[in-house]
């Protein structure tokens, strides 16, 4: 690319900004709330049950069973928690290593450390944007090794007890090659679908696949609850285990408050859920918008030299939560962010890789190719479904 070209791609992007949705502001991406959720936050209100008891925490799990294949979900109060609980389920240890790509949220680490475990930090496939099962098959088998049946690290001689593989903005990671490799180091895999409800890997919705997945309802997401999670089983009593410790322990009794064991208070409250059964109600229409907004975007773009629209991997059905630009030339990443956002377009780059934040630094990473790629080219342009009608 000549450099007169390079200089000139900032303004043809904010150009091609302007072909597909019009002329800005446009945020990031804001909820809709156009069904009924004035009715049901009403009905939930009248009712009085709006904390973790109410019909509607159990019509919410309900539809989420129905849409997901999932044959259980637990509501809880957000994505985080539901990781947490995730990885309680999976038995994670204090001390125990957690394999987790460098490039997600904040909130996959933070949900290790909770555990008083350690993420271990891997890299990612640019044509997923999730783990490279590839690298890490490669990584494994040489810096950890099988004793009695647990994946050891041979550098610290801790347990490697499982793989948190992250569906980035929404585009489902390679799910085949890593339960091979999750199967062979005796892994648990859990799915970190917090970003891609309505996506489906080779006919299957992510959060399935795995042992345990989870979901997130951030105001951000494709449907929201304000706040709110969930986790994705189909071990009976996993999900029973999963209900009884976001529920704080308690045993069930008419009066009594027993509890058996340290418990979280992490259940959905029943007016968060009312709010979740009338986005989920239009949650086909808001895929259908989602994938209408990315073609406008392909056509607006596809003329310019130095820039992709990321498209859903092969075999797959994304959401497309959050679209997705990789540049060519990563000099020119804050330039484009500075000239979108000046012209009224609420893009970002990619989250910092987690490896370089100051309490994760010590962390042991393998080599991220892939990630340091990725993050330095990606930016996420305006994704709100309702952009597409415009």
């Amino acid at each position: 690319m000549s450099p007169e070209i390079r200089s000139l791609l900032p303004t043809q992007i904010v150009d091609a900004l302007q072909r597909a949705i019009g002329p800005g502001p446009a945020n990031l991406h804001e909820p809709v709330f156009n069904h009924n959720e004035w009715h049901y936050l009403k009905d939930c209100l009248d009712s009085t049950y709006v904390s973790s008891v109410g019909k509607y925490v159990d019509k919410f799990e309900s539809g989420l069973v129905e849409f997901t294949g999932a044959k259980f979900v637990v509501a809880v109060v957000n994505g985080t928690a539901a990781l947490h609980t995730a990885l309680l389920l999976a038995a994670v240890e204090t001390s125990d290593e957690v394999l987790m790509p460098a490039l997600t949220f904040v909130a996959t680490a933070n949900a290790v450390a909770y555990c008083n475990a350690h993420p271990h930090f891997v890299d990612s496939g640019i044509d997923t944007l999730g783990v490279h099962p590839g690298r890490l098959r490669e990584y494994l088998s040489t810096k950890a090794e099988m004793r009695n049946g647990i994946c050891v690290n041979r550098q610290t001689g801790r347990k490697i007890s499982a793989l948190i593989a992250m569906h980035t903005f929404g585009h489902p990671a390679d799910m085949e090659g890593l339960c091979k490799v999750c199967r062979d180091f005796n892994l648990i895999l859990i799915e970190d679908a917090a970003e891609s409800l309505g996506s489906f890997y080779h006919g299957r919705h992510t959060g399935v696949i795995g042992d345990i997945g989870i979901l997130s309802f951030n105001g951000n997401k494709i449907i929201t609850t304000g706040g709110g999670g969930a986790v994705l089983v189909n071990d009976p009593c996993l999900a029973k285990h999963a209900k009884h410790i976001t529920t704080t322990a308690k045993i069930p009794h008419p009066w009594r408050y027993r509890h058996d064991q340290v418990g979280y208070n992490y259940r959905l409250p029943n007016i968060n859920a009312a709010l979740g059964c009338a986005q989920l109600e239009t949650l086909g229409q808001r895929l259908d918008s989602k994938r209408a907004l990315f073609n406008k975007y392909q056509l607006a773009l596809d003329e310019l030299d130095g820039v992709s629209l990321f498209e859903e991997p092969f075999g797959c059905k994304s959401n497309y939560w959050l679209q997705t630009i990789i540049l060519e030339n990563p000099e020119l990443r804050n330039s484009v962010l500075e000239e979108t956002n000046a012209a009224g377009y609420g893009t970002r780059p990619c989250w910092d890789l987690l490896n370089t934040l100051p309490h994760f630094m010590k962390n042991q990473t393998m080599n991220l190719e892939g990630a340091e790629f990725l993050a330095e080219r990606i930016i996420n342009l305006p994704s709100s479904s309702f952009l597409a009608d415009g």
